[in-house]
């Protein structure tokens, strides 16, 4: 009995390996490329974004294909070595090739480029509480690797225990432009009207969303206050930015992640909540494919890991310069005026979400056909206009 069991089992783990998938024709044909050839041998370095990209018109949809199958138990058993079967529109399969012990299986995309993003930001309400950098050794600007920093608020820390370094970069709202942060944590005079003329106005109730988060570096207690000073001495021990007066620490506790991601849509609160873009990572407002941004709308708006969203730029308003020659008003306005007709949305790039706080979420910027700006509306990958 006890190997009758083991061969069954065997045999189930076999057949998930080999993950059979049959689709219908009509759905086949309506996302099949038609240069396919009649089978594809999955490399190393491949990913299911980039496999599908080659042979479907919907890169995000094969991960939806599959798990629309049930005989198919983990769709990201494809590894390196498997040879994808496309001789029919019909009837796509997969059989298994040579593998390594210790392959993984392929990714929807390649965590090499989400991975700083993974561990480096996080959203929060409130950060005024966190212990935070007085000063650094030598009474520099900037304290670097191997050097000193002197925190306060901190005076229970014992010497081994490592802390993230992290700043208060910016401030999410949701009918607001994003506004960037000083070294205390607190806006910049003046700065939200920097581009106010270029971008749009973010629609929406204008509710607080979070405070934007960024990893500096991690650094080690060596010491406790003493008698003459009630800082505590940290030392910067892994290359990253330089801290500065006003960083914020928290304990280094690794946030899990997905390893894996299953592109799929929206769902229809993600969708509801109308989602645009509020900031581009790294970035003043313009990003592109590999590029990381940050989207109005978390898991409470029903977006989770894997959501593929197409990014719009939101119709332009342009002026009639055959009904209105002589205006002196600018050609192209984010927003609405007198003598100027709105234009229809234009479609940018397609994004996936990788990272979900409550009302925020980062996505990465997948193929596109132009740059993804701040203020730019999320849609369903499908949307037609």
């Amino acid at each position: 009995m006890a190997g009758r069991l083991q061969r069954l089992s065997r045999s189930l783990r076999t057949v998930c390996a080999v993950a059979l998938l049959t689709v219908t024709t009509y759905a086949a044909a309506q996302q099949m490329r038609g240069d396919h050839p009649e089978t594809y041998v999955v490399v190393r370095g491949d990913t299911l974004w980039g496999i599908a990209g080659r042979f479907l018109d919907r890169p995000w949809l094969w991960p939806e294909i599959w798990q629309a199958n049930p005989q198919i138990a983990n769709p990201h058993l494809i590894y390196p070595g498997d040879v994808i079967s496309l001789a029919y529109l019909n009837r796509v399969t997969m059989q298994p090739g040579p593998r390594a012990p210790t392959e993984a299986p392929i990714n929807a995309i390649s965590l090499s480029d989400i991975e700083p993003f993974l561990k480096n930001r996080r959203v929060v309400f409130d950060f005024e509480q966190l212990p935070y950098v007085v000063s650094a050794e030598d009474t520099r600007l900037r304290g670097s690797v191997d050097r000193d920093i002197y925190v306060t608020g901190l005076e229970a820390a014992q010497p081994g225990e490592r802390y993230a370094v992290q700043r208060a970069a910016t401030e999410f709202y949701g009918a607001r432009r994003s506004r960037d942060l000083d070294f205390r944590g607190k806006r910049i005079p003046g700065e939200s009207h920097l581009w106010g003329q270029v971008t749009p106005r973010l629609r929406g109730q204008d509710a607080f969303l979070g405070y934007e988060m960024v990893q500096m570096g991690v650094a080690t207690v060596v010491r406790g206050p003493t008698p003459d000073s009630a800082m505590t001495t940290l030392t910067l021990d892994n290359d990253g930015f330089e801290a500065r007066p006003g960083d914020r620490l928290v304990p280094v506790n690794p946030q899990p992640y997905d390893l894996q991601f299953f592109p799929h849509p929206p769902s229809a609160d993600a969708i509801a909540a109308d989602p645009q873009v509020l900031a581009v990572a790294d970035a003043l407002i313009t990003g592109g494919p590999r590029d990381v941004i940050a989207i109005s709308a978390g898991h409470q708006n029903g977006v989770d890991n894997g959501t593929v969203f197409s990014v719009w730029r939101e119709g332009p308003h342009v002026v009639d310069r055959v009904r209105h020659p002589n205006t002196s008003r600018i050609t192209d306005a984010p927003n609405a005026g007198s003598r100027r007709e709105r234009m229809p949305d234009e479609y940018a790039a397609h994004a996936m979400v990788f990272l979900t706080f409550d009302f925020v979420s980062y996505a990465l910027v997948m193929e596109g056909t132009k740059p993804v700006q701040t203020g730019y509306r999320l849609k369903h990958p499908d949307a037609p206009y």
